[in-house]
């Protein structure tokens, strides 16, 4: 998952969240998270920070915001499996910031996901492309009716994305259709 934008509120333009009270989590991610979790997938948060290049957070703060994330999240019956970011700018290049697949590589070499069965949802066409550059499925936060982006699937909110994603995993792995009581178990694998 990507973060500002998909768990949390964007900071206006050329704003960044910085301090825990910016942290505002969207409607719908605590259940979510919590569906995922249950259908086996693992939850990765992966996120652009620039703020650190910018001298506008320091890493032990992001970090601090992170891990209380992390944990208010979990309080909730939501886990995150972990966070990586890029504290890089955009310039010069480096190979973990959003396009480029780096963050979604380390992760899965990491905790051993297999990226083709696993979907990278966030909110910008950079988390498109950072997922199709790690040979994952591609889920697009957005306005359904105005985006044209060139995810797998696009939905308005984290929530219905991930309805979508369970529903069809269910409906594949089972080969049953969704209004059926099927219970299945999938390898975990990355969000």
């Amino acid at each position: 998952l990507d973060r500002d934008g998909v768990i949390n509120r964007k900071a206006s333009e050329g704003l960044y969240v910085t301090r825990w009270d910016e942290m505002d989590f969207l409607p719908g991610v605590l259940p979510a998270v919590a569906e995922l979790n249950h259908a086996g997938f693992r939850v990765i948060v992966v996120t652009n920070q620039r703020c650190v290049a910018k001298g506008l957070i320091s890493v032990a703060d992001l970090d601090s915001m992170h891990q209380r994330m992390c944990e208010t999240l979990a309080a909730s019956g939501a886990k995150i499996d972990a966070v990586y970011y890029c504290p890089h700018d955009e310039e010069p290049f480096c190979g973990c910031r959003k396009p480029t697949p780096g963050m979604l590589l380390n992760a899965a070499h990491r905790h051993k996901i297999d990226l083709t069965a696993s979907w990278m949802i966030g909110d910008s066409e950079a988390d498109v492309q950072a997922g199709r550059n790690a040979g994952c499925k591609t889920a697009l936060i957005a306005n359904v009716e105005t985006s044209n982006g060139g995810a797998d699937l696009i939905a308005p909110s984290l929530l219905d994305a991930v309805h979508q994603i369970v529903k069809s995993r269910r409906t594949l792995s089972s080969g049953v259709p969704d209004d059926q009581d099927v219970i299945v178990q999938p390898d975990n694998v990355s969000a």
